[in-house]
């Protein structure tokens, strides 16, 4: 995972980026507004923790002006704000959640973290396709050769998931991580579990269709089917 922390008072970056790198995450450090928002628009991040109050762009037009470039990181705002208006303030201009300061940095570290399982909104992506597979993000529906695929919440969830990473191998782990909930009680191997629905309803049921989940031994599992395959 690779993080972006925009946050002009330096102890604190850089505390939050010993933490996270103690936990294996990528981390760019930026001391102000402008780096910031530089750092933002020309690299890839699963996450940005911005703090709301910079020298040059405050965390509101950074927030603002990463929207209007149809940049759908998460954003997770700090500040010594805390009242409802100003939390409703940074919601309303982008961020999608909001810790005040001062926090721990377990509670940041699982915010960050359920940030980063949400599915990336990627515009014009309502609709997701994998050979004869489609999902419709917005009415939730899934059919593979025309034929509608009922699938529970979760399942849904993690096929978009896989969709929107087809190509890539996760381990059961990673699934794990991404999909379900932080807080929610799961076992192991429940994303193996969940795996195995998802092939029961999009490959065993059309047997005279190339398999979409796929198992690469010693790995992990990818989805999609395999340009020599096509």
């Amino acid at each position: 995972m690779k993080i972006l922390v925009i946050e002009d008072e330096k102890r604190i970056a850089d505390s939050i980026r010993k933490g996270f790198e103690l936990k294996s995450l990528v981390v760019d450090v930026a001391y102000d507004g402008q780096t910031g928002l530089d750092f933002a628009l020309n690299e890839k991040y699963d996450v940005i923790v911005l703090d709301r109050m910079l020298p040059g762009f405050d965390g509101l037009y950074i927030c603002q002006q990463l929207r209007k470039e149809k940049n759908h990181t998460p954003i997770l705002m700090l500040t010594a704000k805390t009242e409802v208006v100003d939390r409703v303030e940074g919601l309303d201009n982008g961020a999608d959640d909001y810790l005040g300061k001062p926090f721990s940095f377990i509670e940041l570290l699982a915010r960050v973290r359920a940030l980063a399982r949400r599915p990336s909104q990627v515009e014009n992506s309502s609709l997701l396709s994998e050979d004869s597979l489609t999902l419709n993000t917005k009415t939730y529906e899934v059919s593979r050769t025309g034929q509608l695929v009922s699938l529970s919440k979760k399942e849904f969830s993690l096929l978009e998931f896989l969709l929107r990473n087809k190509g890539q191998v996760f381990t059961k782990e990673q699934l794990t991580e991404r999909v379900w909930s932080f807080e929610s009680d799961i076992l192991p191997n429940t994303a193996q579990v969940y795996l195995g629905y998802l092939r029961n309803k999009i490959d065993k049921d059309f047997p005279k269709e190339k398999p979409l989940i796929n198992t690469s031994r010693g790995f992990g599992y990818r989805f999609g089917i395999s340009e020599k395959k096509r």
